[in-house]
């Protein structure tokens, strides 16, 4: 999977590099239980600085999305059901973003057509 930040974006580092991993997992491109880099070693591939992957690694860590064991390093975790504190969120992230989407002047069809169209890019569906 190749990783590509902007350095120059609003979105922090960590969060864009929490952001892409996400999406890796969603779309096949890392595996479950497929071993990452190390923060040392990912960091130097991305000219960033090692507090940056550990705090990315924390996040995804905390949010299930990958299992950290000090003797094997970080590895994408087993994919769940779904929980009903993360359905509570999505609900909030996708009000924000409907309301943007308004905002902009995107209608309901273009929002759910462009919904599908994402989704349908990914490979883990229930």
């Amino acid at each position: 999977m190749v990783i590509s930040l902007e350095l120059d974006s609003a979105t922090p580092l960590y969060e864009q590099l929490r952001n892409q991993i996400v999406i890796g997992i969603a779309t096949g491109q890392l595996e479950t239980d497929e071993k990452l880099p190390t923060v040392r070693q990912l960091a130097e591939d991305l000219g960033i600085n090692t507090m940056t992957v550990n705090k990315a690694y924390t996040l995804l860590k905390q949010e299930g999305y990958i299992v950290i064991d000090r003797r094997h390093g970080a590895k994408v975790g087993t994919r769940t059901a779904e929980d009903p504190k993360h359905a509570a969120h999505l609900e909030e992230q996708l009000q924000l973003m409907i309301a943007e989407a308004t905002i902009k002047g995107v209608d309901q069809p273009r929002f759910q057509a462009l919904c599908s169209q994402i989704f349908a890019r990914m490979t883990y569906q229930h």
